[in-house]
């Protein structure tokens, strides 16, 4: 690094302050096209006539984009800076969210979902990278809280303001509301951000790249069409093969060339690693909620969006309200205790939120939810923090790289293996409950054929017993959706419990380096 960069970046690193500011502005609209786009997964059903496996790709494919364009984000940090890549991902992820805006059909919505997301995945590696690389180490809890209070509050503001945007207005509004906070984003980051490069401008790794993109997306559309096309058909067995294949050779590549995509090698820090594996599987809590509860609360207890926000912006305040506090932990007892802690909360309240019904009262929802949500706080942020200190400062923007792809591809296969796992046992659950109340006598063939030729009778007369059939079979599909939710939270609960001893390896508070 040149020595006038290098007093741009010591300069920055006196006062982190403005630089952080600016980074805010793009987390917080990052996060929020997200959280505003969950709560408006039934409109889009409606609105595009199209079922919950197609409109999930509107998240999926998003996060899909965003994984696969992650692992070059490092390298065009080096190679460019990371203010100029930033930037650029603030300007593609403005224009593509007014593309969202006027999408004629769920298919073109996903397209630009996807481009969307190219643009919108470097956001999250290259502000982690330039915070690690201006905030002195022994301060990065306080600053990476006080960032989390951005990135927490999107997922605050989101679902209240996407609810209140869909009963008042259209879908469309909820990627125009990204235009203005880009530009601000943009202008802000102009002003604030330094310009500096610490490594020297390495080559593509091209084939890396390509091995990378292919094996996420292969995985992620096995894991999503699994349950339509057969777990065992063609399509999918190939799919899998072709994901394993090229993850193997993406590992072999990368740790046999001198200038990989993603430096590997890094694994060989011990609590770098335990650091990426609890905060991956955190990473499967954190969406199972985000996910499951929106869809649970609008398609069983028939809640308004609006409603719907309401009930979860309680306990998204108490994450970004837990944020500074996980930080400030964080800078004086470390990871240690803190993420342990946390991830009890998390598995705590996950196991509460796996024993729904029907009539659980919103009230259940939105406590349970926020003990969850302090769990995250108290545990994703100090548990990215311990390992990335691990981590050399020149590496920071590769190691983020990772931790961030990891991550990001992880959530999209949590989805798509939520959809499958609902659909399933939403399925099996209809199939018990129904051999359990088989009303009248009737077999369970009879009984269902009938209550689908419902629709034709009602406004031609039905008789006291036709009716009491469609309410029996209303009822069952409704309790068969719930009990299938409630075994996807269990499943997810089971996953983040094995976060719980990691996080005792994450090491003590970081010390001021004295050279």
């Amino acid at each position: 690094m040149a020595s006038g960069q290098r007093t741009e970046l010591q300069k920055h690193q006196e006062n982190f302050w403005p630089a952080l500011i600016a980074i805010i502005f793009g987390a917080f609209m990052a996060i929020l096209s997200n959280t505003l786009v969950n709560v408006a997964l039934p409109s889009l059903m409606n609105d595009f006539n199209t079922d919950l496996t197609t409109v999930q790709w509107v998240l999926t494919g998003f996060m899909l984009a965003s994984g696969s364009i992650i692992p070059v984000t490092g390298y065009l940090g080096d190679r460019f800076s990371n203010k100029r890549v930033y930037l650029l991902s603030i300007a593609g992820f403005t224009l593509f969210s007014a593309c969202c805006a006027f999408s004629p059909s769920i298919s073109i919505l996903i397209v630009f979902r996807v481009l969307q997301g190219l643009f919108g995945g470097m956001v999250m590696p290259l502000s982690m990278a330039i915070v690690y690389q201006i905030v002195p180490l022994e301060k990065r809890g306080l600053a990476l809280g006080v960032w989390g209070i951005a990135a927490m509050a999107a997922p605050a503001i989101g679902p209240t303001l996407s609810g209140w945007i869909i009963q008042h207005a259209s879908w469309r509004w909820l990627f125009l509301v990204n235009v203005p906070v880009g530009i601000s984003a943009l202008f802000v980051g102009i002003r604030l951000l330094p310009y500096y490069r610490l490594n020297k401008p390495q080559t593509l790794d091209m084939f890396g790249l390509i091995t990378a993109v292919t094996s996420s997306f292969c995985f992620l559309l096995a894991f999503s069409e699994g349950q339509t096309w057969g777990w065992k058909s063609i399509p999918i067995v190939g799919l899998l093969f072709i994901a394993v294949i090229s993850l193997l050779l993406f590992i072999w590549r990368e740790l046999s060339i001198d200038d990989p995509l993603l430096d590997l090698r890094i694994f060989k820090k011990f609590r770098f690693t335990i650091s990426v594996l609890t905060s991956s599987l955190i990473t499967v809590g954190l969406f199972s909620g985000m996910f499951l509860t929106p869809v649970f609360l609008q398609n069983i207890q028939q809640a308004q969006p609006i409603d719907v926000g309401l009930i979860l912006l309680p306990a998204a305040l108490i994450m970004a309200l837990f944020m500074p506090v996980s930080g400030f932990l964080f800078d004086r007892i470390g990871a240690r205790f803190l993420v342990p802690i946390g991830i009890f909360f998390l598995v705590y309240g996950t196991y509460h939120m796996s024993k729904l019904t029907m009539d659980t009262p919103h009230s259940y929802i939105t406590f349970w939810m926020a003990v969850r949500n302090i769990g995250i706080s108290l545990s994703m942020m100090p548990a990215t923090t311990a390992g990335m200190n691990a981590v050399p400062v020149a590496l920071a923007g590769r190691a983020s790289s990772i931790n961030n792809w990891i991550r990001q591809v992880l959530a999209s296969f949590s989805i798509a293996i939520f959809t499958a796992l609902l659909n399933h046992r939403q399925a099996y659950h209809a199939s018990v409950l129904s051999d359990q109340v088989q009303p009248f006598s009737l077999p369970v063939q009879e009984w269902l054929l009938a209550a689908g030729q419902m629709a034709g009778r009602i406004g031609q007369g039905v008789t006291e017993k036709t009716a009491a059939l469609l309410q029996l079979f209303m009822r069952t599909q409704m309790e068969s959706f719930t009990l299938g939710f409630n075994d996807v939270y269990f499943v997810s609960l089971w996953v983040i419990a094995i976060a719980l001893p990691l996080g005792f390896w994450l090491g003590g508070r970081a010390k001021k380096k004295t050279s």
